[in-house]
């Protein structure tokens, strides 16, 4: 009678050891588990503000997705924006030619040509980069992420500069003539020189990890471009669809053929730059948002690279229209001649 109680003191300590022994072992598999996930949501970036944009894109090439995408994007400008823009710089080679005999190019053709150049820039960047991810060589990747980030910053600058030229040409026709030589060329050569020097900054911001405060500065250059995008191209528009003097009387039409094309062509336009800088504002926000993962970031970045195929390619067609080169329709303009 006397060992019972002990028999039964040692089936309990027995018991007791046993379920802290499975406690414990729930609670590393716990630690376990949370250890796995952190590791596995590390593969992707879950807050961008930790990462600069070389680490955020080198971490969603990692993924099968954007691998895929990385491709299909860079397949679809050597096939879609690379001809048109060989085509256009052929032909500004003819211009610059014909300049040496006495020809002028007007400042819109010059800007169109140096948007070109830089887009020739960005093709090779995305070439560049592709191979990177494809052979997993992180400094080839670097090296296609730098020529990128030139475009990415100074194209939409040279778009802001022809919205400015076409304004002038239109709104102000007398001021514009008036910059067509001497002080103008100097003025336009010096933007021109500045968009430069601002496409090669933005390598180095690329790789800064502060990325909260370059969000704020990203942002706040895209709406000053746009706002001066779209007061110059509404400017024009309002001035297109007005009647001119004499016009609007009996048996006339309100608006000529030209004017209207002028409207369509213009309206194009914005609605390219339109795209294009909605989707880089959706871009930095995201990319700058601690609410939003990695994978949703790298989604959204990997999907808004399109909407800058339109505005990559608007001005290279409108150049080869002006030139009587585009083979679905024919311009009535004389080759060589300015901005519509």
């Amino acid at each position: 009678m006397k060992g019972l109680p002990t028999r039964y003191l040692l089936r309990q300590h027995a018991k007791g050891q046993t379920e802290n022994c499975y406690d414990s072992t729930q609670g590393n598999i716990a630690l376990l588990i949370m250890s796995v996930n952190s590791s596995s949501s590390s593969s992707l970036p879950s807050n961008s503000s930790s990462l600069n944009f070389y680490k955020f894109l080198q971490k969603c090439s990692d993924t099968t997705a954007g691998t895929f995408s990385i491709i299909t994007f860079t397949v679809t400008l050597l096939l879609l924006i690379l001809p048109p823009c060989v085509f256009v710089i052929y032909l500004g080679f003819q211009r610059w030619r014909q300049q040496r005999s006495g020809t002028t190019m007007s400042h819109s053709d010059l800007f169109t040509l140096h948007n070109v150049a830089m887009e020739l820039v960005n093709i090779g960047g995305s070439i560049i980069n592709c191979c990177g991810v494809l052979t997993r060589l992180p400094v080839v990747m670097m090296l296609g992420v730098c020529l990128v980030s030139i475009n990415l910053c100074g194209q939409l600058l040279f778009h802001t500069l022809t919205c400015v030229e076409r304004y002038l040409a239109v709104v102000h026709p007398v001021t514009y003539l008036g910059l067509k030589k001497g002080k103008g060329i100097r003025l336009r050569n010096i933007s021109i020189g500045c968009v430069w020097l601002l496409a090669f900054s933005n390598i180095g911001l690329r790789f800064v990890d502060e990325s909260h405060f370059l969000n704020i500065f990203f942002l706040f250059i895209l709406s000053s471009n746009f706002m001066v995008i779209s007061l110059c191209s509404l400017s024009v528009l309002y001035v297109l669809i007005r009647p001119g003097p004499g016009a609007g009387g009996e048996g006339r039409p309100r608006v000529d053929q030209s004017k209207m094309r002028a409207f369509y062509t213009i309206m194009a336009i914005l609605g390219a730059l339109v795209l294009r800088v909605g989707g880089s504002a959706a871009h930095y926000t995201v990319y700058g948002s601690p609410h939003v993962g990695g994978s949703e970031q790298c989604a959204v970045f990997l999907s808004i690279s399109w909407l800058n195929v339109p505005s990559s390619l608007v001005l290279p067609l409108l150049f080869i229209h002006r030139a009587g080169k585009l083979l679905c329709c024919k311009n009535s303009n004389q080759p060589g001649q300015g901005s519509d």
